[in-house]
């Protein structure tokens, strides 16, 4: 019987945090849209020690879809560390890609399609947010991370912490040797890794992004400028 395992074509891995009221419906959503492609894939959802039903929701959901749907439980330690541990799940599991995405609903499944064609001339594959449903605040950060890092480092970064992201899973992998474990925003300084590599092929699509799908955004904006500060003081720390 062939490795189940050696066969993936792509591992999505999903950073959750207290998502009980939206993780059934975006699981739901994410699995017909993979499945209409006819992809052999594994969705890899990180709870990062959420407080509500979100650990028994993604029991259910792996009991439901065995194969398909395999969670990793962590203590909470933040979405950069939960990013870190999806992205080294899905390199452990050699899944050929690698496709990043958020468990609140934003990342429309609608898009995918083309991120997976361009894969035949690229290796890394950013979504651009061009429009946005969620706020002032949330365009502002994530506007001003792209803004100071591609300053910082001399490279157009341009949307550095967007959600949505497909990379081959070698480059990938390559990329994490570069960027300390402990480094809170894994994915902006996976963007400044990757980039970094000249031999990558790169393509950006523009998407729009959604309004979170339910529950409670849970958006800190004190803890969010203690990030920003960490970032421009460590950027150095991510290797060349």
């Amino acid at each position: 019987m062939p490795d189940a395992q050696a066969e993936t074509e792509l591992a999505v891995v999903m950073p959750v945090y207290n998502e009980e009221a939206n993780i059934a419906k975006v699981i739901g959503e994410w699995t017909a849209a993979l499945g209409q492609l006819g992809i052999a894939y594994v969705i890899v959802p990180v709870n990062d020690g959420s407080r509500d039903g979100t650990a028994a929701a993604l029991r259910q959901l792996a009991e439901a879809q065995p194969g398909r749907v395999e969670p990793v439980d962590k203590a909470n330690a933040g979405h950069g560390q939960a990013c870190r541990t999806g992205y080294e799940r899905a390199v452990a599991r050699g899944a050929a890609w690698t496709l990043q995405i958020d468990s609140d609903g934003q990342c429309d499944p609608a898009y995918f399609a083309e991120f997976w064609q361009s894969r035949t001339d690229a290796d890394v594959i950013f979504g651009v947010r061009k429009t946005r449903d969620d706020g002032f605040l949330r365009v502002l950060i994530s506007g001003v991370c792209s803004v100071v890092t591609s300053a910082l480092t001399g490279l157009n970064l341009k949307d550095a912490n967007v959600p949505y992201r497909l990379i081959r899973t070698g480059a990938l992998k390559q990329a994490l040797a570069l960027i300390p474990a402990d480094f809170d925003m894994q994915n902006v300084a996976l963007t400044l890794a990757l980039k970094r590599d000249r031999t990558l092929r790169w393509r950006y699509i523009p998407i729009h992004f959604r309004d979170r799908q339910g529950g409670t955004n849970s958006i800190n904006l004190r803890r969010i400028l203690r990030m920003g500060l960490t970032l421009v003081t460590d950027l150095h720390r991510i290797g060349k």
